[in-house]
């Protein structure tokens, strides 16, 4: 096998494993790794913490200032472009309140996986063909390469601000709550992996997570948009099929297939190989494991969206909440390419008359 590690690298690419032999080989390792940690406990823990995470105080200002920025940025283009546009396309009430949250996620992610496509097949940098390269030459408080660094700063303050976003500016859905905690483990890893120099498998992991976030809002948006002006518009109609059915495959495809089988594999497997002794070892790979159970849940979500266009339903966000009075009557005019009443729909969206969003039947002020 490849893999061997030294100062002239690699010597051989690892193939990709399949799902069995990861399993296998995954769960013993960490078996054998929990066998070996004789002295594992908390005072390890905390000698470990203190010997391997390298973090200073100018990068922790950086972090809250950026978190800080992104919040401002994104208002800003919401009152001077998305709502603007929203009004100007003449969307339906509970389409215009939504909009503006998609288009902001489309334009943050279009951007962040453009740069992390740019890091990953048009440098040097090995990782995506290679997975066990991340740790490859590792090495306790290594400098991490500028343009790594950047991503890291543009991606752990995103995710600052998203939890801030998820809670007082987006629309509450279904699996909010899960977002929340999606997005608190998504930074711990970032500032757990950066500060403990697992800077190249982060960049892997962000990669193969941001261009699910392109087609989804990519979906959405033309959702909204095919419906609006009392007039129906095929091109966004199939623009949205389109992009469900493309969103639904690469879902599987990066988060379900190479995920695993390249991160984990990395992660759980090869960086034993690199690192016998790699720190916070256990912890990495639970968060890692998280990240994927979530996957997983949400793809059940998305099976459910596939059955629901499979039986010519409405391509729509199963995760929102529906209106009892409304939602499912509004949901059937806009199947049909006819005329719609505006006023007629104001009783199914998630807007009050005071300009509340509804989160789980309770009207919630929103900072936007």
């Amino acid at each position: 096998m490849g893999g061997h590690t030294g100062d002239t690298g690699p010597v051989e690419v690892d193939p990709m494993p399949g799902y069995w032999d990861l399993f296998i080989r995954a769960s013993t390792a960490m078996l054998e790794a929990w066998r070996d940690c004789s002295s594992c406990g908390l005072e390890l823990t905390k000698r470990t913490l203190l010997d391997n995470a390298y973090i200073t105080w100018k990068e922790i200002f950086l972090f809250f200032f950026c978190a800080f920025l992104w919040t401002q940025i994104r208002r800003g283009l919401t009152e001077s472009l998305f709502k603007p546009l929203a009004r100007w396309c003449r969307l339906l009430p509970k389409d215009a309140a939504k909009m503006p949250e998609s288009a902001w996620k489309l334009v943050f992610y279009t951007m962040s996986w453009c740069y992390s496509t740019y890091l990953l097949f048009f440098t040097s940098y090995p990782f995506f063909h290679d997975p066990p390269s991340v740790f490859y030459n590792w090495k306790s408080g290594m400098s991490v390469p500028l343009d790594i660094a950047i991503a890291y700063l543009i991606q752990g303050s995103f995710y600052g601000h998203s939890i801030y976003a998820t809670v007082y500016m987006d629309a509450w859905r279904k699996d909010s709550a899960v977002m929340v905690v999606h997005h608190i483990i998504t930074l711990a890893l970032i500032i757990f992996s950066y500060a403990f120099r697992y800077h190249n498998v982060g960049i892997l992991v962000l990669f193969l997570h941001d261009i699910n976030d392109i087609q989804l809002e990519f979906t959405k948006l033309n959702v909204y948009l095919k419906s609006r002006g009392g007039g129906y518009y095929l091109l966004n109609d199939v623009l949205s099929n389109m992009g469900s059915v493309s969103f639904s495959i690469t879902w599987f495809w990066f988060r379900l297939y190479w995920f695993p089988l390249k991160v984990l594999y990395a992660t759980c497997v090869s960086s034993l190989k690199s690192v016998p002794t790699i720190p916070f070892y256990f912890f990495f790979n639970t968060l890692l494991l998280a990240l994927l159970v979530m996957n997983i849940y949400w793809f059940l979500f998305i099976v459910v969206f596939v059955v629901k266009v499979l039986k010519l339903k409405e391509v729509n966000d199963v995760r929102e909440y529906e209106d009892e009075d409304g939602s499912k009557a509004a949901a059937g005019l806009l199947r049909k390419p006819q005329a719609v009443n505006n006023d007629d729909d104001d009783a199914g969206h998630h807007i009050s008359a005071q300009g509340k969003h509804v989160q789980n039947g309770i009207s919630k002020e929103k900072h936007l």
